[in-house]
């Protein structure tokens, strides 16, 4: 039986026919021996077919099937069109052999062509990838490379954009940090208390939150300083009068020593780093719950953000916490004492990080193990309902918080809770309303644009028509005034020769009303001229 290799290069697909191997007596010890050398592999393998990509978009397009184990429509053309053709009923008298068990399984479903995939077949192509330059004769010195280095390139780009868990990366690296900067915070407020409490002791015993003592370390410095000028700065940090004219009457009689300027310039600023952290750590919160209300926002309306975002981190990604059974969601956290557990064959642990939740701790000492066991039910169906949903919505954390509230009620009070089925009825209802709001006021905004669209189309079509008539009105207007232009050239061309004459002017100038003005100027001089001739002959004849 033949066998023919196919190899998934960088610049395209080849394949490759394994002739004189002995089946029975196939070793993979020789065989890998042998691959080294040219010259003898050369001999038993030789190139059948080589299909090339046609760009480098379809050479990631390829691998992406390939490595999902997905036979391309290319790769069917090719494999139909370079193999032997199988009759109808009969076997075939060869095999192909893949690297991945996978797509052969999916050639052989789609194409019923057999593929194998061993130790032997993987040894054959590791030669091919070995000398494949060697095969391609077309194919230069460093092509292959470069094909290589830009196709895993842009394969791991692809492969971090669409990446499932990417949105999770930045609930587990913020989580990380919040934990970072409370213990940073914690030991830096502590070293500002040491530090401080050697020039004015006393304030420790007043102010005990470490942000507002080193925010108030950093006002007073010097406590000799220290008068009623400054009560009112003090009481803005603290709040409180009382507490504010205690600090006052504490610095007048404290027992603690004299600093020098430097030294309170270095607790001033190590003050002020304190305080930065803090506020930075406030302000890290604040995304964590924004980003938690985006990614699992069930999950964190169930349990908390910040319990929540433990439980991803933990397990990894949001995928991989709705894979847990509530088993283990239950001890997640708590993997050191379950294996000693099971080690010195003592009690297993109740609850892990879902012990910082506050229905654990609201629970009677005999029933947390119970409401623990609850809770993490509850957890795994909002962490899957969160990780498979399309839509993101807080309906369903709601009523299982809801639930877990009447689980309480029923360990403590012994009220019967609502059903399962019940609550995710109701659950769901309360989605598809929101669902239906949603999609109202994305229909309301999308006629609106749609409306102001229309209006501004109709007022450009308005326009459009007003110029249209006007350019119409002005046409016919030119029409008309050319028309009684002729007329009237007519008449006074058919007036009487006088008329004629005296007009003479207008008849050589044309038919305009200027040169009617015109004629009518010349008119009335001639008048004028002929009546002064007419009076200078009378006073000559007087004479």
């Amino acid at each position: 039986m033949a066998l023919y290799l196919l190899y998934e290069s960088a610049s395209g697909y080849g394949l490759f026919l394994a002739h004189g191997i002995d089946e029975i007596g196939q070793n993979t010890e020789a065989v890998r021996n042998s691959v080294t050398d040219l010259n003898r592999f050369g001999k038993v393998v030789k190139l059948a077919a080589f299909n090339p990509f046609e760009s480098a978009l379809d050479a990631l397009n390829q691998q992406n099937a390939v490595s999902e184990g997905q036979m391309t429509d290319e790769l069917r053309n090719f494999l139909e069109l370079s193999l032997p053709k199988v009759k109808e009923g009969k076997k075939p008298k060869f095999s192909l052999g893949v690297a991945d068990p996978k797509i052969g399984s999916h050639i052989y479903e789609e194409t019923k062509i057999p593929c194998q995939s061993n130790e032997f077949v993987l040894e054959l192509i590791r030669g091919v990838r070995l000398h494949f330059d060697r095969f391609i004769d077309n194919l230069k010195s460093g092509d292959l490379e470069k094909a290589q280095l830009g196709l895993g390139h842009s394969y791991s780009r692809a492969k971090v954009k669409f990446n499932v868990n990417r949105v999770d990366n930045m609930v587990i690296q913020a989580i990380f940090l919040l934990d970072t900067l409370d213990k940073d915070v914690n030991s830096f407020s502590m070293r500002v208390r040491e530090w401080y409490s050697w020039h004015f002791p006393e304030l420790v015993k007043i102010v005990n939150d470490n942000y507002l003592y080193a925010k108030l370390a950093k006002f007073i410095e010097d406590k000799s300083e220290l008068s009623e000028d400054k009560l009112e700065g003090i009481v803005d940090i603290l709040g409180d009068e009382d507490k504010a004219k205690e600090v006052i009457e504490a610095a007048k009689a404290s027992m603690g020593q004299d600093l020098s300027p430097i030294d309170l310039i270095n607790v001033k600023m190590f003050a002020q780093r304190v305080m930065d952290l803090a506020e930075y750590r406030k302000k890290l919160y604040d995304y964590l719950v924004a980003k938690m209300s985006d990614i699992a926002p069930n999950l964190a309306a169930l349990i908390g953000e910040v319990v929540g975002a433990r439980l991803i981190s933990h397990a990894g990604s949001l995928t991989n916490l709705a894979k847990c059974p509530s088993s283990t969601l239950q001890i997640l956290g708590a993997e050191k004492a379950l294996f000693r557990a099971l080690k010195t064959k003592g009690n297993t642990p109740k609850y892990g990080l879902i012990f910082h939740s506050s229905f654990i701790g609201r629970a009677s000492a005999k029933n947390k193990g119970r409401m623990a066991r609850y809770l993490a039910n509850k957890c795994s169906i909002a962490s899957r309902i969160d990780c498979f949903s399309e839509s993101s919505t807080t309906s369903f954390g709601d009523k299982l918080r809801e639930q877990v509230e009447e689980r309480l009620d029923f360990y403590d009070k012994g009220v019967a809770p609502r059903k399962n089925i019940d609550v995710m009825k109701a659950a769901m209802e309360n989605a598809a309303n929101q669902g239906a709001e949603m999609d109202v006021d994305k229909a309301t905004e999308h006629s609106s644009k749609k409306s102001k669209k229309k209006k501004s189309k109709d007022n450009d079509e308005a326009k459009a028509d007003d110029k249209e008539n006007a350019a119409v009105n002005g046409d016919a207007a030119e029409s008309k005034s050319g028309k009684k232009k002729k007329k009237r050239a007519l008449e006074e061309e058919s007036k009487p020769a006088e008329n004629g004459k005296e007009n003479g002017t207008n008849a050589e100038n044309g038919t305009e009303k200027k040169k009617k003005k015109k004629s009518k100027d010349v008119e009335m001089e001639d008048v004028a001229a002929v009546s002064e001739g007419k009076k200078k002959k009378k006073k000559k004849s007087a004479d």
